[in-house]
């Protein structure tokens, strides 16, 4: 089965990206393709690299990235609601005369036909937060 996951939270403030993270390794670990993970509204705080958590705490951000590098996933930053919150790739810092820019290991940002196109292409859409 092929799944699609949306993260509307960002770490450390909720429980959802945390689950999300938690599932997505559990329909892996079962066989099952993830076309994409999404992470829109809050959830985008997930993809800057800049977050440090303390030493004895997870690091939602290196999870993330690490399941992707180990499984290829597409992790779909949402611009628009990136743009809100500070995240910028290259791309983005050049295009906003930003002096850096912040997106984590194996992210990308894109805009919301990626979430389209993976409501249509997946078998299900599996949504975290609200």
């Amino acid at each position: 089965m092929k799944f699609s996951v949306v993260v509307n939270e960002g770490p450390y403030t909720h429980q959802a990206s945390d689950s999300a993270y938690y599932f997505t390794r559990a329909v892996l670990s079962q066989g099952h393709e993830v076309m994409r993970v999404f992470f829109y509204h809050d959830g985008v705080n997930n993809g800057t690299r800049l977050t440090t958590p303390p030493q004895d705490d997870r690091n939602i951000t290196n999870r993330w990235s690490d399941l992707g590098k180990e499984h290829n996933l597409d992790l779909v930053v949402c611009v628009a609601a990136a743009q809100r919150r500070g995240i910028v790739d290259e791309d983005e810092q050049k295009r906003n005369s930003k002096d850096t820019n912040n997106i984590a290991d194996g992210f990308r940002i894109s805009g919301l036909g990626q979430l389209i196109e993976a409501g249509i292409q997946s078998d299900r859409l599996v949504a975290f937060g609200d």
